[in-house]
């Protein structure tokens, strides 16, 4: 294990989830339902000043996953973006670039920071881009994304090297530095009953403007739409910019988070 606690390479290989965990995101649709009907109490969510946030789908996913985090951030004040830019069939190497001129170009109309939510694949990309522009970028929330340690341990790990033709482990540089601590705040929200990606792998080092958040049985595919994770997700983009202060599990959500103990522990 690395200092940090995180998964090492000498730690061994992970696990992708289980056939069983798998199987089970299908309840994806029936997080997407309590949304739908706690609506009411998820607008009681502190509300946003105004400045953009730009999401960012899973892989194989589309701006059309993404829709319902969008409109319920809209909602509470904020300027969402989309990534425009069809389904997001992986490489990122290839798509560094075009999500930095997305990104620029969000800032040059706007005049604000951007703060970015990246779903799974996404919030690679998202970690990818405070990295490149920290100027530009004012928070960062990744959902169920494997940035850290080893991050085969998926169930897509095939798919993503057949379709966007990168091995996983390509850019090892630019791999340990998404992995690493990045230079704006960020909240990494993932659960232990993902089917699809290792939860380990999710897992940043706490720090002063860094926190992991662990919602108890969400799915992957729910996490986007799963009304602890929508909660916390506003919750972390309502302070003010260049203000960090550790997730409050109190409140409406309260028993689907996991104790800050239990949410850095491996």
């Amino acid at each position: 294990m690395a200092p940090d606690g995180r998964p090492s390479p000498a730690a061994g290989r992970l696990r992708p989830p289980g056939l069983g965990l798998l199987l089970a995101e299908a309840r994806a649709i029936f997080e997407f339902n309590a949304s739908f009907l706690l609506s009411p109490l998820l607008m009681q969510a502190p509300r946003g000043d105004g400045h953009p946030v730009l999401t960012l789908p899973g892989f194989l996913a589309s701006d059309l996953s993404m829709a319902p985090m969008r409109h319920y951030l809209g909602e509470l004040g904020y300027a969402t973006e989309a990534w425009r830019m069809g389904r997001n069939v992986g490489g990122l190497g290839r798509m560094r670039g075009l999500l930095l001129d997305r990104l620029a170009g969000i800032y040059r109309d706007t005049t604000r920071k951007v703060s970015i939510v990246g779903w799974s694949l996404g919030g690679v990309y998202a970690r990818d881009l405070a990295l490149q522009a920290p100027e530009l970028v004012r928070y960062v929330v990744t959902l169920g994304s494997p940035f850290a340690g080893d991050v085969r341990a998926t169930n897509a790990t095939r798919l993503y090297e057949a379709m966007s033709g990168e091995i996983v482990e390509a850019h090892p540089e630019l791999r340990a530095a998404i992995s690493g601590d990045l230079p704006v705040p960020t909240t990494s929200i993932y659960s232990r009953a993902d089917g699809i990606v290792n939860w380990r792998t999710c897992q940043l080092c706490p720090s002063d403007t860094a926190e992991n958040i662990e919602i108890h049985l969400a799915s992957h595919v729910g996490l986007g739409v799963n009304p602890a994770s929508l909660w916390a997700v506003a919750d972390r983009l309502a302070q003010a910019e260049g203000q960090f202060k550790q997730f409050d599990r109190a409140g409406p959500f309260a028993i689907a988070y996991a104790p800050p103990e239990q949410a850095q522990s491996t």
